[in-house]
């Protein structure tokens, strides 16, 4: 069993804080009932691409319960199995592409926003209206709609966000021989 490096423990508690923080007071409501537009999906993208695929899966497991225990109607668990999924999903997905995390160049950045659909239709076209239909026992055109709507409005949030935090990310990176005395 490979062991967490601390960073990547730290990375898995700053990044579930800062999930519920945004998915808690940032998130904008959408015409769908019990929909948000979630900016938080950026990040958990982003986090799941650089520190692998069981760090994102535990911070947007933990980020999204959080979520729903501070709204106090509950946790709904087929939407947090959907966030981790979709954690999940991203970190596998920078493996997939072959990507370090230390060098978004622009090739690197399609395939992150490619990545990024793809795991977003899984999770929100599939995992979460299947859970809800089958745990929560939802009526299927409802879940369908609900996950139709989270889908696009987190591929556009992540497509905005998590570039911008990849190439913020990039851009504060030391380059290879930039400390090199002259």
């Amino acid at each position: 069993m490979k062991k967490f490096s601390v960073k990547t423990i730290v990375a898995i508690g700053i990044g579930a804080a800062l999930f519920f923080v945004l998915g808690r007071f940032v998130a904008i409501p959408s015409p769908v009932p019990n929909t948000n537009i979630s900016v938080q999906y950026g990040l958990l993208a982003f986090l799941a691409f650089v520190y692998g695929p069981v760090a994102g899966a535990l911070i947007g497991l933990i980020g999204h319960a959080l979520i729903d225990f501070s709204f106090g109607w509950g946790i709904w668990w087929s939407w947090v199995f959907a966030s981790a999924a979709f954690g999940l999903l991203m970190g596998f997905s920078a493996r997939l592409f072959k990507l370090d995390g230390n060098d978004f160049n622009k090739s690197a950045l399609v395939k992150f926003n490619i990545g990024q659909i793809i795991c977003h239709v899984i999770s929100w076209g599939v995992v979460a209206p299947v859970l809800d239909i089958f745990l929560m026992k939802e009526p299927a055109d409802k879940v369908f709609t609900q996950g139709l709507i989270a889908g696009i409005s987190n591929i556009v949030t992540t497509a905005v966000v998590g570039t911008l935090l990849c190439i913020a990310y990039t851009a504060a990176r030391p380059k290879a021989g930039s400390l090199k005395k002259e």
